[in-house]
């Protein structure tokens, strides 16, 4: 038998079968951190704010996730449910803005990209708008500026501080000039919250972009931020082609932005309830009773 035969004859009687060493993620029990690799029960994520124990990745969590995170168990009283969006331009690319409007509503159970309403925070009443990148990626349309304007009112009227959550690509073009205009009119109404000397604090999470940086997401008293967020304005080609410059890999991370000034501080998710306690107590917030209306 020559060398060659003896091989072939030794592979035949190995095992074929292969063994998957590591657990599979799409039988919805696991997940793969996208930072470090590491594999982790989904439940054990989820008990951990779906903040990667090992590598403290902030995974993104749709806006029910987020009120679990940061107001008391059962203390969120939603405001302007009913609120939904309309196709006033008729307007069409691909497909027509009506249709791209019932799909994301379908899939996410929201009317439009924001939830708002009142809360309490270790006790701390408070009130506590909280966008949703699922729908339209998070995109400011008419809805999404009626809603939160409402809320800053009604935190205003009821000496309430404010925290805004941030996901968003920013203005929504299918509503054209009707989008731009949100972005003033929730920072006139930022506006009065601060002359009323109350405290407005927005955190900017993955990813805050277009009209919303440029208009109430950085308008806070106290700008507040998670882990690498992205947070810009324009992209980085449009950027890099005006200025014509490289600029540094992280220039639009939240770190970055703190090291120049632009962001308070970093707060990891799994801290955020137990911080912003402490921010309301600073401020002089006290326990009161939230109003229904």
């Amino acid at each position: 038998m020559s060398l060659f035969d003896w091989f072939a004859d030794r592979r035949k009687g190995q095992s074929t079968v292969k063994v998957n060493q590591e657990p599979d993620e799409g039988d919805g029990l696991w997940s793969k951190c996208p930072e470090c690799g590491q594999v982790v029960y989904l439940k054990d994520l989820r008990a951990n704010a779906s903040v990667c124990a090992n590598c403290g990745y902030h995974n993104r969590i749709n806006s029910d996730e987020r009120i679990a995170v940061i107001a008391d168990p059962g203390s969120f009283q939603s405001f302007d449910d009913a609120l939904s969006p309309t196709d006033p331009l008729g307007f069409k690319d691909r497909r027509a803005y009506a249709d791209r409007l019932k799909e994301s509503q379908a899939a996410t159970g929201l009317q439009d990209g924001v939830i708002t309403g009142f809360c309490r925070v270790e006790g701390l009443a408070m009130a506590l708008a909280v966008m949703d990148f699922r729908f339209m990626g998070g995109s400011m349309g008419s809805v999404v500026g009626e809603k939160i304007t409402r809320l800053i009112e009604r935190a205003t009227k009821d000496k309430l501080p404010l925290l805004v959550v941030c996901a968003s690509g920013g203005a929504r073009m299918q509503e054209g000039m009707l989008s731009l205009m949100q972005m003033a009119k929730i920072s006139g109404a930022l506006e009065r919250h601060r002359e009323a000397e109350l405290l407005y604090m927005p955190l900017l999470t993955h990813p805050t972009t277009g009209g919303v940086t440029a208009s109430f997401a950085m308008l806070g008293d106290l700008i507040l931020a998670e882990p690498k967020a992205l947070i810009g304005f324009a992209g980085r080609r449009v950027i890099e082609q005006t200025l014509r410059e490289k600029l540094p890999d992280n220039f639009q991370t939240a770190e970055y932005l703190q090291d120049h000034g632009f962001v308070d501080t970093i707060v990891p998710r799994t801290q955020l309830r137990s911080t912003l306690a402490n921010l309301l107590r600073l401020h002089g917030s006290r326990p009161l009773e939230l109003s229904s209306r």
